[in-house]
């Protein structure tokens, strides 16, 4: 039996995602679980898998459309069978068709299901199709920061997309006509070195991570009354466990410290769910979630992204690490999942690899708490009336003041502290 796909909710407040390249072609066999297309929000380009198995009917949006949440976007069933649109989505009796199919896509045209387009030249079109479709962010990225046309580059990646890879070896045989020697204000990507321009004022459009991540974080700490305690750690003893473990392991198995500290505020956020929690909508009821899902804030192109370890409390550290390095990989390369970057329950924003004594960081919504983590640095301490050198670590803890108060948010680090200042305890 035929059934609708429909445009995924892949952020606490996405709207509206854009489809920016179907994987499967129509009349082509799809699996259960296999990538069917990917869709670009605010945060990242997500990979989309199939939720049904069968044979992909009918692509209901052409690539490049803007699709609000929940609209449907392709049919999936049986070959050969018959696509009834109106009984599938529920209107009988000639209901509305799916939006952006009420009259087919011109070529190289960009629709939006919810509001007529602005009018572009061809050439803004098919560069905005070029990037969008048949780049990664990442070689968009390299490009922007090498001054190559990805027009110029053949991509060997699925569908002929441009890769990292292409980028790299365009880079090393190009001929200088392709160079883009005034790159466009659409083109240059805020993380272009400031001083290739450092002489010349120019106005650039603000990335749409960026903007998001600005939306989300006025919106908390607008709605959002934060308290903050800091504690500091002794972990002399969590470094050198970390360092007898890694001399065991391969060169990519090896544990960070951050994998030892997502465990142990699993397993302290067992005793506090208060901080394992969210209000609802309407500020009127206290959600304390089944699951703890440790989320992890990810430095990627233009912004962050929040990377989501799910039961985290029932995972080893060595498991734990395995996931968030496969996430986090997905994430630079601009491929992550929806589960990647969903559900998190409590977040941890690590700046040690940035030699960062202390922070605060802002709370992620709907989330009760967040944790920041400075760096482990070899300090004087007092031992036994004695001063000798210790390593240190700060971590602050962020909190919402109407889910829990200073005290419970003290006693949280406190408790953390059997953790990380007793490593063995994360290993068993």
């Amino acid at each position: 039996m035929a059934q609708i796909v429909s445009m995924p909710k892949l952020g606490f407040d996405m709207a509206e995602g854009i489809l920016v390249r179907w994987v499967i072609n129509e009349g082509d066999k799809v699996s259960k679980g296999a990538v069917l297309a990917e869709i670009e929000t605010d945060k990242a380009t997500v990979e989309v898998e199939s939720t049904y198995g069968g044979v992909l009917l009918r692509q209901l949006v052409p690539q490049g459309t803007a699709v609000p949440i929940n609209d449907p976007i392709a049919v999936i069933g049986e070959p050969g069978e018959e696509v009834n649109l109106e009984a599938l989505i529920g209107k009988p009796g000639g209901g509305e068709k799916p939006k952006g199919m009420e009259k087919p896509m011109e070529a190289g045209a960009i629709q939006t299901a919810s509001a007529k387009p602005a009018q572009r030249s061809e050439a803004q079109i098919t560069a905005v199709l070029a990037e969008a479709a048949h780049a990664s962010p990442l070689a968009r990225s390299m490009a922007a920061e090498m001054g190559i046309d990805l027009r110029a580059v053949q991509g060997t990646g699925p569908g002929g997309r441009i890769t990292k890879k292409d980028i790299e070896s365009f880079q090393l045989n190009r001929p200088e006509a392709v160079m883009v020697t005034t790159p466009s204000p659409a083109t240059i990507s805020l993380g272009v070195p400031l001083k290739a321009f450092i002489h010349e004022t120019r106005n650039l459009p603000l990335p749409k991570l960026r903007a998001a991540i600005g939306r989300r974080m006025s919106v908390s700490m607008q709605q959002t009354p934060h308290f903050y305690v800091t504690h500091e750690y002794d972990v002399g003893g969590l470094v050198d466990r970390r360092k007898e473990i890694n001399a065991l392991l391969a060169e990519d198995d090896k544990l960070s410290v951050n994998d030892f500290i997502v465990r142990g505020v699993a397993l302290t956020l067992l005793e506090f769910p208060n901080l394992n929690a969210s209000l609802d909508q309407g500020n009127s009821s206290l959600i304390y979630h089944g699951e703890i899902n440790v989320g992890v804030a990810v430095a990627v192109e233009n912004g962050l992204l929040t990377v989501v370890s799910r039961n985290t409390d029932q995972k080893t550290v060595h498991q734990i690490s395995a996931e968030l390095k496969n996430m986090v990989k997905r994430a630079r390369e601009g491929k992550v999942r929806p589960e990647d970057i969903e559900g998190s329950t409590f977040t941890i924003s690590n700046m040690g690899m940035y030699d960062v004594d202390q922070f605060t960081a802002i709370i992620n919504p709907p989330e009760a708490a967040i944790l920041a983590v400075g760096s482990a640095k070899q300090v004087p301490v007092v031992m036994n009336g004695e001063i000798r050198i210790g390593i240190r670590m700060k971590a602050t803890l962020s909190v919402d003041h109407r889910i829990s108060d200073g005290a419970e948010g003290a006693r949280f680090l406190q408790a953390l502290a059997k953790y990380i200042e007793e490593p063995l305890r994360l290993l068993i």
